[in-house]
């Protein structure tokens, strides 16, 4: 681990001490994960804290953890379902942390918005909220940004159907595009890979 990783690290545990559910270094990235609970009152710390100042929130996302779990770690193959994950950048200090806070809720999924702390979450947050259904308490206007207004589920769920729930097509007799039940037959294909002895000329 680099000297700097080290005194990130160091400033991470003194400053939010228990408040830090997990903290993991990997590939020289930090990445913290705290409760839904501390969740909007760790984002301001992280932000306004002299020896950490996280002036910005560089990228928002989702994440379904249901069927992540060839090899992970249990908190993730049993532990809840859906997480976001923040990157947050000190210009002033240059270092980067990882924060990542999972929903109490697996049927309704919601965590605190960060909108007010950093305000580049806005879109993101609405991104996630379309895709995988994470509500954002606290954001002033949340609503889709990708799908369309009358769209009905959220395509980046794990059991979300590959070839979607609808169609759309025009219609040249009534002279407007419709939309109608999936007319493919959901199928997935996983192609074979059979390689010979001492393929690739290894022995």
């Amino acid at each position: 681990m680099s000297q700097k990783l080290a005194t990130l690290q160091a400033a991470l545990e003194t400053v939010l001490g228990d408040k830090i559910k997990r903290l993991v270094v990997d590939r020289g990235e930090l990445t913290i994960t705290v409760s839904a609970a501390d969740y909007e009152g760790v984002a301001r710390t992280l932000r306004d804290d002299a020896s950490l100042k996280f002036e910005q929130l560089i990228d928002l996302c989702g994440m379904d953890y249901s069927t992540y779990k060839d090899g992970a770690e249990n908190i993730y193959s049993e532990g809840p379902r859906f997480c976001v994950v923040s990157h947050l950048l000190s210009v002033s200090l240059n270092w980067r942390v990882r924060l990542k806070v999972f929903a109490t809720d697996d049927d309704f999924p919601v965590v605190a918005s960060v909108n007010p702390i950093w305000n580049s979450a806005n879109w993101f947050e609405r991104e996630a909220f379309d895709l995988f259904g994470i509500v954002f308490d606290g954001h002033e206007d949340l609503r889709r940004i990708l799908t369309d207004y009358g769209f009905i589920g959220h395509p980046f769920r794990k059991d979300f159907p590959v070839s979607g729930h609808v169609e759309m097509r025009y219609d040249a007799e009534q002279k407007r595009v419709i939309y109608q039940p999936v007319s493919i037959e959901p199928r997935e294909i996983t192609p074979r890979i059979i390689r010979e002895d001492n393929y690739g000329g290894l022995h």
